[in-house]
């Protein structure tokens, strides 16, 4: 799929369906294959909060993106301010190689021989929208 033609969902929007992966994790806990050839930098995300404007890109040379969605978070830890963290109150989008790559000669490769570099790039941009 390309980036064009995906159309954005509200984050919480499906999060209640009936499906196995969202009910064993609470929510999300999901690795995305992103749609690109090569470890060129590009776009792997695009997350928008539309009252106040804010947008925050994810750039990465990754072939994955893991997607979390706060599903274990309880109001325990405490954040800035002294504001808990609730359940599903926050996310993570994190740039990564595939789960289960050593068992899927079909992935790319993980692999990182003795006396090889192993580099990545990812890019989190934060702006406002006009």
């Amino acid at each position: 799929m390309s980036q064009s033609s995906v159309s954005p969902i509200v984050i919480g929007e499906r999060i209640g369906n009936d499906d196995d992966q969202l009910r064993f994790g609470k929510g999300y806990d999901h690795n995305w294959v992103l749609n690109k050839k090569g470890n060129d930098l590009s776009l792997a995300a695009r997350v928008t909060e539309p009252v106040s404007g804010r947008v925050m890109e994810v750039w990465t040379t990754e072939p994955g993106l893991q997607f979390y969605s706060g599903n274990f978070l309880n109001g325990k830890d405490i954040g800035k301010g002294g504001k808990p963290y609730p359940f599903r109150g926050a996310f993570c989008l994190e740039a990564q190689h595939f789960p289960d790559s050593p068992n899927h000669p079909e992935f790319p490769s993980i692999v990182l021989r003795p006396g090889s570099a192993y580099q990545q790039k990812t890019v989190y941009k934060f702006l406002i929208a006009k």
